[in-house]
């Protein structure tokens, strides 16, 4: 018998790269409609500076949203100035930063990329926590977190306390791959990226792998960890298609059928 005391919470959201053509003040609209809790403001588009992040910030909390995270395109071992990035983040009032881990896939990358990656991490997980922001790799393709047992090579490797990584089913893996890759990394996932891709990439509605969406969410509930899970990407990028994603969300964040 499952103890629901000891479920965890999940909140449904959306990351603005999902509304990638949609301003600001759209792309709170149409979360608020959907009626999802938060949003990842990504810096591609929406928040570009201090500005654009007080905006966001202004424009989800007047909807009653939470602001989840700021998407960054940090390269980890770029030895970039994270300072922006969390500028960025303190104006957006976001508590994460996604960041990628590098710049080559784990196949190509020799031992001087991985120390980069490692060292610099580390380097702004510190600065992060000076300021009260966690981080988060991206996991994702043609990065260092391109499966799951480089993602935890590499989180071992950076052992540090302010650094998690989101998870998502990478592209073309069957239901029981992607739920294994889910089961490898668990510990460590601080967010989920949600989306219903074909093999090539093809965009689909997020009910189309209804089995595999709501396995995830059992085992994240299950996990005891509150978690956050975020629309990514929709069918044609279409808002209508953001209120058919989130209704189903909706219904397995919550455990239904």
């Amino acid at each position: 018998m499952i103890d629901l005391t000891t479920l965890a919470d999940l909140t449904p959201g959306i990351c603005s790269v999902t509304l990638r053509a949609h301003g600001i003040d759209d792309v709170v609209r149409v979360s608020a409609e959907a009626g999802l809790a938060g949003i990842e403001w990504g810096t591609d588009v929406h928040v570009s500076d201090t500005e654009s992040a007080a905006h966001a910030k202004r424009a989800t909390e007047d909807a009653g949203l939470r602001v989840l995270s700021l998407g960054s395109y940090y390269r980890c071992g770029a030895f970039g100035d994270f300072g922006r990035a969390l500028d960025l983040a303190t104006a957006l009032g976001a508590p994460r930063i996604r960041v990628w881990a590098g710049e080559l896939g784990s196949e190509g990358a020799g031992p001087e990329h991985w120390d980069s990656v490692v060292t610099d991490t580390q380097r702004i997980a510190d600065l992060g926590a000076e300021r009260g922001v966690t981080i988060a790799f991206e996991y994702h393709g043609n990065t260092l977190t391109d499966s799951p047992g480089t993602t935890l090579e590499l989180l071992n490797r950076v052992n540090h306390a302010n650094v998690g990584t989101y998870w998502q089913p990478a592209v073309g893996l069957s239901d029981q791959q992607a739920l294994d890759s889910l089961h490898q990394v668990l510990p460590h996932v601080v967010g989920v990226h949600c989306f219903s891709w074909g093999p090539e990439a093809e965009r689909f509605p997020l009910r189309n792998r209804k089995l595999l969406w709501q396995t995830v969410t059992d085992v994240l509930r299950g996990n005891g960890k509150d978690m956050d899970i975020m629309l990514e990407f929709v069918e044609d990028d279409l808002p209508e298609n953001v209120l058919n994603d989130a209704a189903f969300l909706h219904t397995i964040t919550l455990g239904e059928d």
